[in-house]
């Protein structure tokens, strides 16, 4: 969707919103498929409520973007306008064993920074791609910790409120790859408590996350991390490479050989190519296996 009213472009100055015309969505995905639309980057998170007022008042859909991690979007011309945060300098304060950050973070730069400051937990999120707010909206983890657990209040946009609010962490339910985060809900901040450890220890920590991730996974290709969820007691990726189903590919979508959970853009893939492999995928885990596989990568359609 492309803004053509003059008086909306001429206003988003004024609410610091800068408008790119006809962006690709694929250049802001790690999967690197989408179609085009409006991209508004948002640098003042007070503004938000207006900006979505403004928008609401000439029937503009939108969504909003974090750091396309997780994210396969449709092919084409998309129906609706994409809302971005932009990342302040600084984008993490500390103050003892908390650490105030920005939901536009980076979500790996984070990891270190407050490694840096001996304080640790998150040392299996160093590689996951993205930034903090994505992760925060799907509790991110990996080898055996999850973000949610040292989230401590969440600023966020509420639009079903139209208003900023603070949540604490006891208000917000963290589950697997699951929150009690509203789908309209914009992530602005997040306040942490981490555990202090020295830096040594987090580094050793980190060293050995990413040596299991560079053995395990597509490292270096363009992918959304994992496809779909682990079920209950079992593993989605087992139960697709029991089958035979690394290297499956519709056009250029692929599924990784080195981790079958993880689907990949070999070249060129649509969002159509994408689709239909997750859909043979899933169909035949569930003809095998008698298990439905729930998505983890989050699909904007067309």
């Amino acid at each position: 969707m492309l803004i053509e009213n003059a008086q909306i472009v001429a206003a988003l100055p004024e609410l610091e919103v800068e408008l790119r015309r006809g962006t690709s969505m694929a250049r802001e995905t790690s999967l690197g498929i989408g179609g085009t639309t409006d991209l508004l980057r948002v640098r003042d998170h007070d503004h938000l409520p207006a900006i979505l007022d403004l928008l609401d008042a000439n029937q503009i859909p939108r969504k909003f973007l974090g750091g396309g991690s997780n994210l396969l979007i449709g092919d084409g011309e998309l129906p609706w306008v994409v809302l971005q945060l932009v990342r302040p300098d600084p984008d993490v304060v500390l103050e003892g064993n908390f650490a105030q950050v920005d939901a536009a973070a980076d979500l790996g730069r984070t990891v270190t920074f407050c490694a840096k400051n001996d304080l640790g937990g998150m040392e299996g999120l160093i590689g996951v791609p993205g930034t903090v707010g994505g992760a925060l909206r799907m509790n991110a983890g990996a080898y055996g910790m999850q973000i949610g657990a040292y989230v401590r209040e969440v600023k966020l946009y509420r639009a079903a409120a139209r208003k900023i609010e603070i949540l604490s962490g006891d208000q917000i339910s963290f589950e697997y790859r699951h929150t009690s985060f509203a789908p309209d809900d914009m992530m602005l901040s997040v306040k942490l408590e981490l555990p202090s450890k020295p830096f040594r220890e987090i580094l050793q920590g980190i060293r050995i996350c990413n040596e299991k991730r560079r053995a395990s996974q597509p490292v270096g290709q363009k992918s959304a991390g994992c496809i779909f969820k682990n079920p209950p007691g079992a593993s989605a990726g087992r139960m697709i490479d029991e089958l035979g189903l690394k290297s499956l590919a519709v056009g250029d979508a692929r599924v990784s050989d080195r981790h079958a959970n993880f689907f990949v853009n070999a070249a060129n893939a649509t969002a159509k190519d994408m689709l239909s492999l997750i859909a043979d995928v899933r169909k035949r885990v569930h003809t095998a296996f008698g298990v439905e596989l729930e998505h983890e990568v989050v699909i904007w359609h067309a």
